[in-house]
C-alpha cells in the first residue's frame, strides 16, 4: 500500500489548495489506481519495521482522498482493508485496546463501504436482526464483495478482541451473514479468506456455544486449497483458533512451527502476509507453556 514519496509529496501539497469539490472528487478518483498498485507493492514487501512504518502514512493518505470524494466505494474499501491489515499485522498482539479502536475504524469505513455500493442506508447493521441483514446484502452483487469482505473481517476482529461484551458477542451472527453472502459470489477472494473466517468461526467456541470443530476443519482445508498451501497464515490461526480450543498441543505446535520454518519468498504475491503469520506463529509458540 505504499505510495512512491514523490506521489505522496504531491497529492498532498495539491489535496488543501482544491477548493472546487469536483476538482478534488477527480484527484482522488484518479489516485484509485495508483493505490491499487501500492496495495500490491506492499503486498510483496518482506521487511516488517519498513512496512509498518509506511502504513500509517499511507492510511491517512486513503482518509485524506476520501475527505474529497466521501462515497467512493473503493476509496471506502481500502480504508477498511488498510484499518484491517494494519491492526492485525502490527497492533494486536501488543495493544489489543487500540487494535480494537482501529477496526472498528475500518469498519466504519467498510459500512459506509456497502452503503455506496447500495446498501439499504436505514438499516443499522449494529442493531438489525442477522436475518434483516440477510436480506439486504443479498440485493448487492459482485462489486460488493472486497467491500462484504473487509467490513465483516474487521467487525469480527473488533468482536474477538471485546468478547467479554455480550451485546458485542452477540453480533457475531450477523458478521456471518456479510461474510456468506461473499461465498456465495466469489469464495476465491482474497485466496479464500471466506474460509479462514469460517475456520475461526467453528472453531474458536466451544460446541455448547454454537462451535463445530468438523465444520472449522473442513473450512481451513478449503482455504489451504485456494491458495495452494502457500498462505502461511491459515495454519497459524487454525492452531489459534481450533488446536488451542480443543486442546490439541501437538498440531497446535507442529502449525506453527511449520509456520516459521516455511521459506521467506516462497509466496512473493503475498510476502508481507506471510511474514506477519511467521511474526505471529513465533509469537503465540512463546505462550505454548501457558496454554497446554
Amino acid at each position: 500500500m505504499k505510495l512512491p514519496a514523490p506521489r505522496i509529496l504531491f497529492l498532498l501539497a495539491l489535496l488543501p489548495w482544491l477548493g472546487a469539490c469536483s476538482m478534488g472528487q477527480m484527484v482522488a478518483r484518479t489516485s484509485v489506481s495508483i493505490m491499487d498498485g501500492n496495495v500490491d507493492a506492499m503486498n510483496r514487501e518482506t521487511d516488517l519495521v519498513l512496512a509498518e512504518a509506511a502504513m500509517p502514512a499511507n492510511l491517512k493518505l486513503i482518509e485524506g482522498l476520501i475527505a474529497e470524494d466521501p462515497d467512493n466505494p473503493e476509496l471506502l474499501q481500502l480504508a477498511a482493508q488498510g484499518f484491517y491489515g494494519y491492526a492485525f499485522g502490527f497492533v494486536e498482539l501488543s495493544d489489543p485496546q487500540r487494535a480494537e479502536a482501529l477496526y472498528a475504524r475500518g469498519l466504519a469505513y467498510g459500512i459506509r463501504g456497502l452503503r455506496a455500493l447500495g446498501l439499504d442506508r436505514d438499516i443499522d447493521l449494529a442493531t438489525a436482526n442477522p436475518d434483516r441483514i440477510e436480506e439486504a446484502v443479498a440485493r448487492l452483487g459482485s462489486a460488493a464483495v472486497p467491500a462484504l469482505f473487509w467490513t465483516a473481517s474487521c467487525w469480527a476482529k473488533q468482536i474477538d478482541l471485546g468478547r467479554t461484551d455480550p451485546a458485542r458477542i452477540a453480533q457475531l451472527a450477523s458478521t456471518e451473514r456479510l461474510m456468506a453472502r461473499v461465498r456465495e459470489l466469489q469464495p476465491d477472494y482474497y485466496y479464500g479468506g471466506v474460509y479462514l473466517y469460517y475456520g475461526v468461526y467453528f472453531g474458536s467456541r466451544a460446541p455448547m456455544m454454537g462451535g463445530d470443530f468438523a465444520r472449522s476443519e473442513q473450512n481451513f482445508s478449503a482455504a489451504r486449497a485456494v491458495s495452494e498451501d502457500r498462505l502461511l497464515i491459515v495454519d497459524v490461526l487454525q492452531a489459534e483458533y481450533l488446536e488451542r480450543q480443543r486442546l490439541d498441543r501437538e498440531a497446535f505446535h507442529r502449525l506453527l512451527s511449520r509456520a516459521v520454518d516455511n521459506p521467506v519468498g516462497s509466496f512473493p504475491e503475498m510476502a508481507l502476509a506471510n511474514q506477519i503469520a511467521r511474526a505471529r506463529a513465533r509469537y503465540l509458540l512463546d505462550r505454548e507453556s501457558e496454554w497446554f
